[in-house]
């Protein structure tokens, strides 16, 4: 649970930065925080999941920001006109 966590965290955080599919990036993101939770049971890979934890996290906030931010930019293309 704790590699897949640190996995699912780096591929949403990579996933964010392209703009057609961060919104799959935070799908991921939210997958791997669920997954660092359940990883923290294991004492011996905590440090893992942990980072998997935080990796999903910031993959998270990161994909809906940029969502948001790609929204309101084709919005206001709209309004131009």
């Amino acid at each position: 649970m704790a590699v897949a966590s640190l996995v699912l965290g780096i591929i949403s955080i990579v996933l964010s930065f392209f703009g057609g599919i961060n919104l799959f990036g935070g799908i991921i993101g939210i997958v791997g925080i669920i997954m660092g939770v359940l990883g923290k049971k294991d004492p011996t890979k905590a440090g893992m999941a942990k980072a998997g934890f935080i990796c999903s996290i910031i993959g998270t906030i990161l994909c809906f920001i940029f969502y948001v931010a790609c929204v309101a930019c084709i919005g206001s293309m709209g309004a131009i006109q």
